[in-house]
């Protein structure tokens, strides 16, 4: 496995604020907001009356009939709430539908750039991961026929991620057709579902019941902390799914499903309020950026990402990053952390105040007008 470079980028930006200094973070895909009122006085409360035993170990019934509605009220699909497994953030349940799916030498295709993640969970497995190239100048969309090429008797699973990480690109619904027609297995990460500018997200579901769809609470309600996540999964697959969790995890917490109940019932408007800041910091940091003279091929509809073309600037992101944090003191994530095709790339994320973000922009434009004297870029 590599290290998760985001991750190694925040722990340095963390021991240079121990020392004093003033560090904004564009690195963490982690939303900025505190959770909403309701979805907390929901957890506060399941700890006052005691709802801190295991749960079922697919989940809060109450908790996956939530869902079930969710899911008909956001997209139109039917989802057997028996059809789902609660999970402790949506990492365990990446990781359970690729031991359910995978046996060793197997091949898992995802994109490249990707979510670094998506990589060693299946080399935890046992299986190859397998890279299809995303073009920029394709908006980083998904060529069905590059995958097909990659397709072989070994091919077990397909990844596909919408909005993307660390893109923000929002896969269409034509690429979702082709996929299904494939008769590959799908997992389909919806993580970013509800943080969508421009479009809509097209769950999966709305074209087949036979793929393993990802999700959770994390991004969209601002429950990073809570470890609270969820499965989709074909029927037919759910007694294996729950002896993994029974023997690997037990149950998803149970005060954390209580408050996801709140936020599936209560808390739309939070959600909404969320997104319409989320738009307002996207539109105003890829103005900066494009000013700066970072390419943007393709302006992200979905997340909290932008992910920005800086071969003008350098041809080592990861030392590019860590020299804009030492001297700038701002975190970003070089694109190399996504996969060889983010090499000359690097993402910013807006899950930061509008403040912050435009006293991060201020900082770089400086590192950058420093750079391009020192090393006479024109």
């Amino acid at each position: 496995m590599t290290s998760f470079i985001v991750m190694d980028v925040l722990e340095r930006a963390n021991e240079l604020q121990r020392q004093g200094v003033d560090i904004i973070h564009l690195e963490v895909g982690e939303p900025d907001f505190d959770m909403p009122e309701c979805i907390s006085k929901a957890a506060i409360q399941a700890y006052q009356n005691g709802k801190t035993h295991y749960t079922h170990s697919l989940g809060d019934p109450q908790l996956r009939s939530a869902i079930s509605d969710f899911y008909m009220s956001e997209y139109g699909v039917t989802v057997d709430p028996d059809c789902i497994v609660v999970t402790s953030g949506s990492s365990p349940a990446i990781l359970m539908a690729l031991m359910l799916l995978c046996q060793p030498g197997d091949e898992v295709i995802m994109s490249n750039p990707g979510y670094p993640c998506y990589r060693n969970f299946t080399l935890a497995c046992h299986a190859e991961p397998i890279c299809v190239p995303l073009h920029a100048e394709c908006d980083f969309q998904y060529d069905i026929n590059e995958i097909k090429k990659k397709i072989t008797d070994k091919t077990s699973a397909i990844f596909v991620n919408s909005p993307m990480n660390p893109t923000g690109t929002l896969v269409n619904d034509q690429v979702f057709k082709d996929l299904v027609s494939l008769d590959i297995p799908i997992i389909s990460d919806e993580i970013y579902h509800g943080l969508v500018y421009e479009g809509r997200a097209s769950t999966i579901l709305e074209f087949t019941d036979k793929a393993f769809v990802i999700n959770g609470f994390s991004k969209r309600f601002a429950m990073t902390g809570l470890r609270l996540g969820y499965l989709i999964a074909p029927k037919e697959y759910m007694r294996s799914l729950q002896i993994l969790q029974q023997n690997l995890f037990i149950c998803a917490p149970s005060t954390a499903q209580k408050a996801g109940i709140a936020a599936l019932n209560e808390a739309k408007a939070d959600v909404d309020s969320m997104r319409a800041v989320y738009n307002e910091r996207r539109l105003y940091i890829i103005e900066r950026l494009k000013q700066m003279g970072f390419v943007i091929h393709s302006e992200p509809h979905g997340a909290f990402y932008v992910f920005c073309d800086a071969r003008k600037f350098t041809s080592d992101s990861y030392h590019f990053a860590f020299d804009v944090l030492e001297k700038a003191h701002v975190g970003i994530t070089p694109g190399i952390d996504f996969g060889t095709g983010g090499e000359g790339f690097v993402r910013f994320s807006y899950a930061n105040s509008l403040e912050n973000i435009h006293t991060a922009m201020d900082r770089l434009e400086e590192y950058l007008r420093k750079l391009m004297i020192n090393n006479q870029i024109e």
